[in-house]
């Protein structure tokens, strides 16, 4: 932590680390969506009320921010698990076989 903080690389790091918590939210959507439909959102939240909790109680300025891109990302997910059963009933993704008939179910409101 010490050669992040000498060379003023805490911004890169962050930027670097954004990218990657951002990127790997999207294939968590799409596995979530996949398996357990849009109802999986409230884990989104409860990530993303702790990560925004430990955000607050840390106090180094790198991990605090990091914990904060991952609850934000969190927050963002819950959008996109919905839109993501969108684009499944669009035929964008494949459905899961297993909840299709729930799937078609849920489409027909």
């Amino acid at each position: 932590m010490e050669f992040i903080s000498d060379n003023n690389l805490t911004g890169l790091v962050i930027g670097v680390c954004t990218f990657l918590i951002i990127g790997m939210f999207h294939p968590i959507v799409i596995k979530a969506e996949y398996y357990w439909g849009a109802g999986c959102w409230w884990v989104f939240l409860v990530a993303g009320v702790a990560g925004t909790a430990a955000a607050l109680w840390v106090t180094d300025v790198l991990w605090s921010s990091l914990l904060g891109v991952f609850a934000f990302s969190s927050f963002w997910s819950i959008k996109e698990v919905f839109e993501q059963r969108e684009r499944v009933r669009k035929g964008w993704f494949p459905a899961n076989p297993r909840r299709k008939s729930k799937l078609k179910q849920e489409h027909k409101i």
